[in-house]
């Protein structure tokens, strides 16, 4: 009698956080899926959220839903089944994804992607003006509380609180159309972090603003311990970004460390307070809590330490992938691009592992496309040598993150 499709003889394959690499399995499960293994996704949150539109859904330029891929739907067309819950360890002895509220589950091969968090958000966590850009699934809607709560306080009519929590494009109409807006007293909006990500959700928190018509009462400046903004790209490119910050009104405090927060606002290493009504904390990767309790080798920084086939040194088994993961022989930058550049060699690995395969290595690309929102119809784009600042760089990143986020939608 042959048992390979009874239950027991079926292998698991789990997929622990669908950030872009993991969210790519279940597409390809779909199409090919790995004999006789079931495919079970482990999330935190019902929703997985790209985070190349992030900026642009907070100026507006997309409705939430855009950005977001559906688990439910992604995991039933793959015949996966979800799990919306904490993971709070692993028993590597047994090969089990432990839960402090449910059963374990077991594992023949385990994906870790579960992203990153800002660094040194842990630390403020008690201030009401901190809302961390991550996990993302939930950044806009936190962001839109507490600016919903400063407005309150500076006396905006109640239309357009409102309207902060609901940006449907007839609650913008009415509100123009009424001239709804009440005199506002000055708000300050404190971006902590000096990356590229800073500088986007800069230009597009004031593209929000600009449709709300309260971006002359309310002022964002970028708190960054570094000397300028954008680190990492091009100087000409830094260059002509600081510019564009400027001349639309948006601070830049370079060299400040910030290492405490109030309910005023936020203090920087030099000992000066400075005034914020909200605080984005928007600084580099750190590795996310879940991470330290799996017993695996992990980097300097607490990210899953593996080898060149996205394998954990301490057990085969294990897949970590996106932020999560650390290619010890060859780090890269936690950035997105590389999580979906992982995508082809992790389905390969996980079939590969679980068939006796030969495994790829993953080779990280020296440099790649970078594409920088900047709220106005536009986008910053570097490659190489090549800067442009045009509509037509923004089109092209429409359609790359369009593209992207319609195969799973």
């Amino acid at each position: 009698m042959n048992h390979s499709d009874s239950n027991q003889d079926r292998r698991n394959v789990v997929l622990l956080g669908i950030g872009h690499t993991n969210a790519h399995i279940v597409k390809e499960w779909a199409a090919n899926p790995i004999r006789d293994c079931n495919l079970v996704c482990i999330s935190n949150y019902p929703t997985a959220t790209y985070s190349g539109m992030l900026p642009g859904t907070l100026g507006w330029q997309f409705k939430d839903d855009q950005m977001r891929i559906d688990l439910a739907s992604l995991a039933a067309r793959s015949g996966a089944k979800l799990v919306i819950a904490d993971a709070n360890g692993l028993d590597l002895n047994s090969g089990r994804v432990l839960f402090s509220d449910r059963e374990p589950i077991a594992f023949d091969a385990l994906s870790i992607g579960v992203g990153s968090m800002p660094a040194g958000w842990q630390q403020h966590s008690e201030s009401p003006l901190l809302i961390p850009v991550k996990p993302m699934q939930t950044f806009l809607q936190r962001l839109s509380d507490r600016l919903a709560a400063c407005l309150t306080k500076s006396n905006v009519s109640p239309s357009v609180v409102d309207l902060v929590k609901d940006p449907d494009s007839e609650s913008v109409n009415k509100i123009h159309d009424e001239n709804a807006l009440a005199p506002v007293q000055a708000r300050k909006v404190a971006i902590v972090g000096g990356g590229v990500a800073s500088v986007e959700i800069a230009f597009c928190l004031l593209l929000q603003f600009q449709k709300q018509e309260i971006g002359r009462e309310v002022s964002i400046e970028i708190f960054t311990s570094a000397e300028t903004v954008a680190e990492g790209m091009a100087p000409r490119s830094i260059r002509s970004l600081q510019r564009r910050l400027r001349s639309r009104g948006i601070k830049i405090i370079p060299g400040k460390q910030v290492i405490a927060l109030d309910e005023h606002g936020l203090v920087t290493k030099d000992g000066v307070h400075h005034a914020a009504d909200a605080v984005i904390w928007a600084t580099g990767a750190a590795a996310p809590p879940v991470l330290s309790k799996l017993g695996l080798q992990t980097d300097q920084r607490g990210f899953v330490a593996t080898s060149r086939t996205l394998q954990s040194l301490s057990d085969r088994r294990i897949f970590a992938v996106g932020d999560a993961g650390t290619i010890v022989d060859s780090p890269s930058p936690k950035a997105g691009v590389y999580a979906v550049r992982q995508c082809p060699v992790l389905w390969h690995n996980l079939r590969a592992f679980l068939n006796d395969g030969e495994l790829q290595n993953f080779e990280p690309q020296a440099d790649f496309l970078k594409i920088l929102n900047t709220g106005d119809g536009k986008a910053f784009l570097q490659y190489g040598w090549f800067t442009a600042h045009a509509r037509w760089c923004w089109k092209l990143k429409t359609w790359i993150d369009r593209r992207f986020i319609e195969e799973f939608q």
